[in-house]
């Protein structure tokens, strides 16, 4: 075997370069000769040098395990690539220290039992309407006497007990609207109630069918005026019919099915037409409790002869499975010869002048005009159809919480032109969205444009709420006009906000 260190040894004794020419024997005596005993005793210890290369050469041992040719046993050895076992100290913990361990944290249990079916939506639309806190205000009621007065222009009234419970049945009072504030709800009678009024009054009277569409601005009061209409008409003792929410009724949150013989086909809602029963009921108790069926009619359920129309809308809201053939049997009932006038409102008219959120078998929208309960109003209000023994249909825009119907829109503008005998206001040609079973629903609909109050009005809704200790400021000349002219000009929401609700 070469060794290195010998090969220098003997280099540096000879003066030799090339171990070629050395013989191994003779290179042994001459060492045993020459070699002293210190020398003896280097020989005798391992050199440093060949530690370190054999070291190297262990290092430079193949890894890899040996194996047989062919062995259907497994390899026995360890595998020296493999990972290493963690043991107290793993590779990337530091000795001697703590290593910081955030752990996630759990989700929230929840502890509290979960709110029943309905019961936020119940919470979200509670409407409360009196407020024990604020000041007593003596105030005129409305009345038979005074429903049509022109000298309550410009003055707040009460409404009855009687009154507002048909309201609240209706769901005509809005959670938007500050009821809460006063001591028992109280309604601004303005130029335009009048006239509505009136209107309402000549219907009832030469038993014809009035068509009237509110618009204005954003909060300037077409909800409040409904309400009015419908508090004249549960005075006057008339049949109401509100559709408070519209949206309800297109955007396919209520079951639907087809209405069998019908060209086009037309589309139920069973269980809002149940609730909408209900609601009438409840509205027109006073009245509907007085009268009895005088017809008959083929139902799959039994009636009784002597049935009230007060339990007809009770089984209507009790069978939803029925409740459009008993409301199209009730529909007849109150339009039968010797019955009181009927109002129909709505609220929110943009909602059903496009297409809905439903779609038939083809998987097709179905146009809101498809839909029954809507297709039934818009017959009425459009003059297809008429009320035998008077009344009015009446439907309110929204400007603050409604889709843009591009016809609802023209037409209005067109109807206010020919009321005021201005020239026409064309279609745009390059508009798209335009509806035509829309254009033709709204083509001959009289427009009540609603802007903001007088000063007149503003001063006397703000006595009125000084008086109930809302408004904590001396109502004069000044603050009229300051609050009237904050208020766009009379807005009567935004003089709510700036007047009562905001405080700097």
């Amino acid at each position: 075997m070469f060794d290195p260190s010998r090969e220098r040894f003997l280099e540096r004794e000879r003066g030799t370069t090339r171990r070629e020419e050395l013989d191994p024997l003779k290179l042994t005596a001459a060492i045993a000769d020459m070699a002293s005993s210190g020398c003896w005793k280097c020989l005798s210890r391992p050199n440093t040098s060949q530690l370190i290369q054999g070291n190297h050469a262990a290092l430079r041992l193949p890894t890899i395990a040996a194996t047989a040719g062919f062995s259907t046993s497994a390899v026995m050895s360890k595998n020296p690539l493999a990972a290493k076992p963690k043991g107290a100290f793993g590779q990337n913990m530091a000795r001697g220290g703590k290593t910081l361990k955030i752990k996630k944290k759990p989700p929230p249990v929840r502890s509290g039992k979960p709110p029943a079916e309905g019961e936020r939506k119940a919470l979200r639309k509670r409407i409360v309407l009196s407020n024990t806190n604020a000041l007593e205000v003596e105030l005129e009621d409305l009345g038979m006497s005074n429903v049509s007065s022109e000298g309550l222009a410009g003055k707040v009234v009460g409404l009855s007990g009687s009154t507002v419970d048909s309201l609240r049945a209706s769901e005509a009072f809005k959670i938007t609207q500050g009821w809460n504030l006063f001591r028992r709800p109280a309604i601004l009678v303005r130029e335009e109630s009048v006239i509505c009024a009136k209107v309402l009054e000549e219907a009832g009277a030469e038993k014809k069918t009035e068509r009237l569409v509110v618009d204005g601005g954003r909060v300037s009061g077409k909800s409040l005026m409904l309400l009015h209409a419908m508090a004249s008409a549960f005075v006057k003792g008339w049949i109401v019919l509100n559709i408070a929410d519209t949206q309800e009724l297109v955007n396919a949150c209520t079951e639907y099915s087809p209405v069998p013989d019908t060209t086009p086909t037309l589309f139920s809602q069973n269980t809002y037409t149940a609730a909408w029963l209900g609601r009438i009921g409840k509205a027109n108790e006073a009245v509907l409790d007085k009268l009895q069926l005088s017809q008959k009619h083929s139902l799959p359920i039994p009636l009784q002869e002597n049935l009230s129309l007060l339990r007809l809308c009770e089984l209507g809201a009790q069978e939803p499975d029925h409740s459009w053939p008993i409301f199209q049997a009730f529909w007849k009932e109150i339009t039968a010869a010797d019955r009181p006038p009927v109002l129909m409102t709505l609220d929110g008219l943009q909602w059903i002048m496009q297409n809905s959120l439903y779609r038939n078998a083809a998987f097709e929208l179905i146009h809101a005009h498809d839909l029954a309960v809507v297709n039934h109003f818009v017959q009425y209000l459009s003059g297809e159809k008429s009320l035998p023994n008077g009344g009015a249909v009446i439907a309110a825009t929204s400007r603050s919480h409604a889709p843009v119907s591009r016809s609802t829109d023209l037409a209005i503008v067109q109807q206010l032109n020919r009321q005021s005998e201005e020239e026409i206001t064309e279609r745009d040609p390059y508009e798209k969205k335009y509806d035509e079973r829309a254009d033709k629903a709204l083509k001959m609909v009289q427009v009540m444009w609603l802007n903001g109050l007088s000063k007149r009005e503003a001063r006397s809704l703000m006595e009125y709420w000084a008086q109930s200790g809302v408004l904590r400021q001396r109502v004069d000349e000044k603050t009229v006009t300051e609050k009237w002219a904050l208020a766009g000009n009379g807005m009567v929401g935004e003089l709510e906000r700036g007047a009562l609700r905001m405080r700097i």
